[in-house]
């Protein structure tokens, strides 16, 4: 038999088929639209299309709650029971599950973003009409530039349906879209890069983002070589997504309770209320923002510290993470707001940092700087103590040394060491939050806002050789 029945069929049949005491089914269509390039030439074009189907069930008996969660790709119709069966099958073998309890019903949860019965929409290689033109126009330009555009362009659109024993049918349909587009110039050699998310490409500015290589590549006709220590850093939007992000995934409510991070009082509890930062900055998430809209209620595939399938269903709201420069909330399950006595305050798949009536751009920071280091590009970022939140990481395609107001030319990569939570203490000037793309994490969490921020001693702890 072949995979003919719609995701919605999909959805109802798997839950007539659960013979747990509760079920939870979530399927996902998914279609990509991407294209590749190198050496200032097209190299791969691609569409594809795929299902994921991931049943959990939840078996109680006297010793709590058991849950089994297994997922299936490109899953038959005729396969369906079996899934079905495994997951059953893996929740009696479960340990009983932490943080369990009844789940959500269609009067406490969140709204569909589009009609559960209305087709599925898909993405195709016509997404990028207008971009690949502008795209092969820059191809010409850089030939004659002595630069090599080398990048890669995705576009996807994701419906997902959730539906559950306790009567919820919930909907949410996704676009997203990514460009990362690098340069690599002759003699002097430099690599430098510029990446942007999208919901659909048409306000992707090519020529703009070419110019900005451009720039860069002219910056690097003069190479600087600096030693190791603390700079007066630049950092532009998508250098501080790379870092927020980290901050954001940070935030559980349950670890930061229990003593596990940077959010964890030395007294006991939390840090809520506790100021992070002397400027009222906030970082915040909605589901509404324009630009960056997002499910309005949880979607989860398992149950979890951080998110959990047991909420699977709950509305998302707007929430201030950071308010006026104090930890205000932190993310939130329903087991973990009730351990901690805080809010409800589920995690959104966006995320925005500013500091209201902040206008500056990235040039004006350039300009008021007397020396200085711009650093356009993290890469390689891990955590080394989650209780600081201490992260290390390379600079990558584009560090620049800035002196009375003007880029000098090209400095050597370095590692660094740093903690966003201790960056939020020590930032002297922030700009002006525009949408942002994140290279480190893009990829996973596309849909970010940030601002351009001065440090006034980033930790450049040891010379990269890399380049």
């Amino acid at each position: 038999m072949s995979q003919s029945l719609s995701a919605q069929a999909v959805t109802e049949r798997a839950l007539e088929l659960s013979r747990a005491d509760d079920c939870m089914v979530l399927v996902t269509e998914t279609s990509t639209a991407n294209l590749r390039w190198a050496n200032n030439s097209l190299t791969t074009n691609g569409v594809t299309r795929s299902r994921s189907v991931t049943v959990i069930s939840l078996v109680t008996d006297s010793a709590g709650v058991r849950v089994g969660s297994v997922t299936r790709s490109g899953l038959r119709d005729d396969q369906l029971e079996e899934l079905v069966r495994a997951s059953e099958e893996a929740a009696r073998g479960a340990a009983p599950a932490e943080g369990a309890h009844p789940l959500p019903d269609p009067g406490s949860a969140g709204r569909s973003t589009c009609a559960w019965d209305a087709p599925v929409p898909a993405s195709d290689i016509g997404v990028f009409s207008d971009f690949a033109p502008e795209l092969g126009k820059a191809f010409q330009r850089s030939v004659q530039a002595g630069v090599r555009l080398y990048g890669y362009a995705q576009h996807s659109l994701s419906a997902t349906f959730l539906g559950s024993s306790t009567g919820l049918r919930l909907r949410h349909d996704q676009p997203s879209g990514s460009l990362d587009l690098n340069a690599k110039s002759e003699g002097p050699h430099h690599s430098t890069w510029v990446g942007q998310a999208t919901r659909d490409f048409t306000d992707v500015d090519v020529a703009a983002l070419e110019a900005e290589l451009e720039r860069r590549i002219a910056w690097a006709r003069t190479t600087v070589e600096l030693p190791a220590g603390r700079y007066e850093t630049l950092l532009p939007p998508a250098a501080v997504a790379d870092l927020m992000t980290d901050l954001y995934w940070g935030l559980g409510a349950r670890d930061a309770f229990e003593g596990r991070t940077a959010f964890s009082s030395p007294r006991g509890g939390t840090r809520v209320g506790e100021r992070l930062s002397p400027l009222p900055l906030r970082l915040r998430s909605d589901p509404a923002e324009p630009g960056l809209e997002c499910a309005p209620f949880v979607l989860a595939d398992a149950p979890g510290r951080r998110i959990s399938a047991f909420d699977n269903g709950r509305p998302v709201g707007a929430t201030e993470w950071i308010s006026d420069g104090e930890l205000a909330r932190l993310v939130q399950t329903y087991d973990s707001a009730t351990l901690t006595a805080l809010p409800l305050t589920p995690e959104a798949d966006n995320l925005v940092l500013e500091l209201p009536g902040a206008t500056a751009s990235l040039d004006d920071m350039v300009a008021a700087t007397e020396r200085g280091l711009l650093l356009t590009c993290l890469w390689y970022i891990r955590m080394v103590d989650p209780r600081t939140m201490l992260l290390t990481g390379l600079t990558r395609d584009g560090v620049y040394l800035v002196e009375d107001g003007e880029v000098r030319g090209a400095v050597n990569n370095f590692r660094f060491n740093e903690s966003p939570v201790s960056l939020l203490e020590r930032v002297s000037e922030v700009g002006r939050t525009t949408p942002t793309f994140s290279r480190e994490f893009g990829e996973y969490f596309p849909r970010t806002a940030m601002p351009p921020v001065r440090v006034p001693d980033f930790n450049m702890s040891s010379v990269s050789q890399a380049s």
